[in-house]
């Protein structure tokens, strides 16, 4: 967005914006290390809680999706290595109501009046 204000409030970690990844790993997620993150990894800053996360549908088992509403630096990515695994790919596919669908990757969109109005609603 342009409107500075309105990128750092839904940016800042108190207004627990929803966000959801399509995670792509360097090898299958185990099950007892999807346990462990469902349940909240200790990080060097703190407890990393997550909302969901499961296998990505028809995929293979190194596909995953996480939503969370933390707001910490790559706190995806130090979820994954936390546990050694590498994150080979990562997408944010939904953030505050919003989604990529139809957006060629590289591409950019105008919000319509209304999107706007919900996200200024978010926070």
């Amino acid at each position: 967005t342009n409107d500075g204000d309105l990128a750092l409030k839904l940016s800042h970690p108190r207004h627990r914006v929803k966000k959801i990844y399509h995670v792509v790993l360097d090898r299958a997620l185990r099950k007892p290390d999807m346990e462990k993150i469902a349940a909240g990894l200790q990080l060097e800053d703190g407890l990393a809680e997550v909302d969901s996360i499961d296998f990505v549908e028809n995929q293979p088992k190194n596909e995953v999706g996480i939503t969370i509403h933390i707001g910490k630096n790559r706190i995806v990515r130090r979820i994954f290595e936390h546990l050694g695994y590498q994150v080979e790919k990562l997408d944010r596919v939904y953030y505050a109501g919003l989604t990529k669908k139809d957006l060629p990757r590289g591409f950019i969109r105008h919000l319509t009046k209304q999107e706007v109005i919900m996200l200024k609603h978010f926070i």
